[in-house]
């Protein structure tokens, strides 16, 4: 058995202070809600012209099947090893966490790991905190965290820190066929719109909704994890970095949201861990568990959780 990922401690007494001011935490926030509401007011306006029940259903039934092969697959089961299932499971959640063309799920999975070593650090690959303190420098940090990383060359190395990964055949033959898995979150809901519509333009449409649009949601939905949970939310627990709850985030991420939490206890397959902190990812793992498809599975002890709000909160 692998032992439990390890991340290295660091100071925090400079990261429980405020460094982002209002304004600019708000201008940030609104330059990534913005295009999401253009998209539902596009839908809104178009809606029984070129915009029905039949886009609907497929725009949200591939993005469940996407988000929640990145949320349970990649993240929770694959990188941070919070719960333990049948291996041909765990190859589906791979390959359906490469429909949001988010990049081969071992890099994935490297990459991520290396953000919670370095997480708001010098090394870290999509921190927002790593210019100046001026506007400007947030606005680049913003930028890079969201979508400007993503040009930067490769980190160094960052293959070791998923040996586990390489070392399945399954995950190995998802990650070589990468290409595959993107051009059948393309080709599914446009044969699907065609079948439904018995026309062309069901064809297009479902390519649109269900494949485009589909992606450019998940994109943005998942680098707001990346930009806004590390700027704009609340901390309830202590951790070594600037990750923040943010409950829009959470809805429309499955549970990512819940950043600070997530960060504060890394290995915990719960990150809605309040009783309200709603965690779409978290229901699936626990239903799973009901009929024995998932097993071993991790959360925080109390006391833990206990000790770390004190801390945050100067107790």
């Amino acid at each position: 058995m692998n032992p439990p990922t390890e991340y290295p401690k660091t100071s925090i007494s400079s990261l429980n202070e405020e460094h982002v001011p209002l304004g600019q935490k708000v201008a940030v926030l609104l330059a990534i809600i913005l295009p999401f509401a253009g998209l539902v007011g596009a839908a809104i306006l178009t809606w029984g012209s070129i915009f029905g029940w039949m886009e609907l259903g497929l725009f949200l039934g591939f993005y469940l099947v996407t988000v929640f092969g990145i949320t349970v697959g990649f993240h929770r089961l694959l990188t941070h090893r919070s719960f333990k299932t049948f291996a041909p499971i765990k190859w589906v959640l791979a390959a359906a966490g490469s429909l949001a063309v988010e990049g081969p799920v071992i890099k994935w999975c490297a990459v991520h790991r290396r953000h919670h070593q370095c997480s708001d650090h010098e090394g870290d690959p999509h921190s927002p905190h790593l210019h100046d303190g001026s506007t400007w420098g947030m606005i680049k940090g913003m930028y890079h965290a969201h979508i400007g990383w993503l040009f930067q060359p490769d980190v160094k190395d960052v293959q070791r820190s998923a040996k586990d990964l390489i070392e399945d055949p399954g995950l190995r033959f998802i990650d070589r066929t990468f290409p595959l898995w993107v051009a059948l979150g393309l080709v599914l809901p446009a044969l699907l719109g065609w079948a439904i519509s018995g026309s062309w333009w069901g064809l297009l449409s479902g390519f649109i909704w269900g494949g485009l649009v589909r992606i450019f949601f998940a994109h943005h939905i998942t680098w707001a994890v990346n930009s806004v949970c590390h700027v704009w939310g609340t901390r309830d627990f202590v951790s070594n970095d600037h990750s923040t709850n943010n409950l829009v985030v959470a809805l429309f991420s499955a549970g990512e949201g819940w950043h600070n939490n997530h960060h504060a206890f890394p290995t915990s397959a719960r990150h809605g861990l309040r009783w309200w902190q709603i965690d779409f990812s978290w229901y699936l793992i626990k239903a799973m568990s009901w009929v024995g498809l998932t097993w071993d599975i991790r959360t925080p002890a109390k006391n833990a959780m206990l000790t770390k709000a004190r801390v945050a909160n100067g107790v």
